[in-house]
């Protein structure tokens, strides 16, 4: 396949609000918990709140579908992202509990309606073959961005204070998406999206995969690096390490997941995913060795990675004029496990640290039995060239 979509102005335009939302975004993950600490004096059931509130704008995904009947979905993922922005770069003017609470959901709104946009502009405007690789290389931008964010903050904190640092990434975002607004990108060809909840009988199964995959996902971002500092000691250094890592991989590896989509379809993607997942929660439930945990958590990044097969998945069995209603409903799904998984799985730790990831396994084992339905030659419906 050639690099030939690289020209159109729908890639281009993602790439732009990727790497900008990606850059404010990345900044407020490494800044705000020092922030938090060192400037808002917050303690740990503060943070808890604040954490717990990031995830209200991603169960709210599902009204998106609703605001693309007065703006256009490019428009939209244009005005998230400089919403995006604005929530970051008020953070530091901001230093208390209600002030991070008001910036977090700012934040919070437009990163999660953004995603949402970002996902259903791909599936609807590349086709079958073009998507996953499209997917995989703006991942792998992505993380290319947050690993230069994170060395641009370490230099940037020697001469400039936590609201400038702020300010400054969140401008970035607001910058890209205010000039992104002026662009128009989009397609008079493509057919025109239901702007409704549409929950069909027929998407059971991509209804399924991504809850359990919100699940997974939730045990691993609330208990994972968790379960590194509290078991093994991992000094905040190590963790950085760590993170630093895995976005170097994934930045090789993101292209390469999506060529493998192609190659060998969702249902063996997703199959190499959740048995890699099974053993790998079950590594974090038996292992001993601090070196084998932190190998444990760069598999489990690079993984993740897979569950693009889930919406390419979605792309081929889809009504084409359902790919938004799709998308928006798929956060809402994923994000339902936000609201459970971290309290349920806290209360789980308190008697057993091993029942958590336990149950991790098990429900990788059930994404696993449920991926064998996916047909291994799916019938696309697509848009398509």
């Amino acid at each position: 396949m050639t690099d030939d979509f690289k020209k159109r102005k729908m890639y281009l335009f993602l790439l732009v609000l990727v790497i900008c939302s990606g850059a404010a975004f990345q900044g407020w993950r490494t800044l705000l918990n020092n922030f938090a600490v060192e400037v808002a004096g917050l303690n740990g059931l503060d943070m808890g709140v604040v954490q717990s509130v990031r995830e209200i704008p991603g169960f709210l995904a599902l009204l998106a579908i609703y605001m693309i009947l007065f703006i256009s979905e490019h428009r939209l993922a244009a005005l998230s992202v400089a919403v995006l922005g604005l929530g970051v770069g008020l953070t530091g003017l901001l230093p208390s509990l209600p002030g991070l609470v008001f910036t977090t959901l700012l934040m919070s709104f437009g990163f999660h309606y953004y995603e949402t946009m970002n996902q259903s502009l791909t599936l609807q405007y590349f086709s079958h073959t073009q998507a996953p690789v499209v997917m995989g290389r703006l991942r792998s931008v992505n993380a290319l961005t947050n690993v230069t964010v994170g060395g641009a903050i370490y230099f940037l904190a020697r001469v400039l204070g936590y609201t400038e640092m702020f300010a400054l990434l969140g401008g970035v975002a607001v910058a890209a998406g205010l000039w992104c607004l002026t662009l128009d990108p989009s397609s008079k060809d493509l057919p025109p999206q239901v702007k409704k909840m549409t929950f069909r009988k027929r998407y059971w199964l991509y209804y399924a995969l991504t809850f359990l995959s919100g699940a997974r996902r939730q045990i691993f971002v609330a208990f994972a690096v968790y379960l590194l500092v509290s078991k093994f000691g991992y000094s905040i250094e190590q963790v950085t390490a760590l993170f630093v890592a895995n976005n170097v991989i994934n930045y090789f590896a993101n292209p390469i997941i999506g060529r493998s989509i192609n190659r060998f379809g969702e249902r063996a993607v997703l199959t190499v995913e959740y048995t890699s997942l099974t053993v790998i929660f079950l590594g974090y439930a038996l292992t001993e060795s601090a070196v084998l945990a932190g190998a444990l958590y760069i598999l489990d990044n690079i993984v993740f990675n897979f569950a693009i097969g889930i919406k390419t998945f979605y792309q081929k069995i889809a009504d084409p004029k359902d790919i938004a209603s799709g998308m928006a409903v798929g956060f809402t799904i994923n994000h339902i496990a936000a609201v459970v998984v971290p309290v349920s799985g806290g209360l789980i730790w308190l008697a057993d640290y091993r029942l958590v990831f336990l149950v991790a396994a098990a429900l990788s084992l059930v994404s696993l039995s449920l991926s064998q339905l996916i047909p291994g030659q799916l019938r696309t419906n697509g848009p398509k060239t």
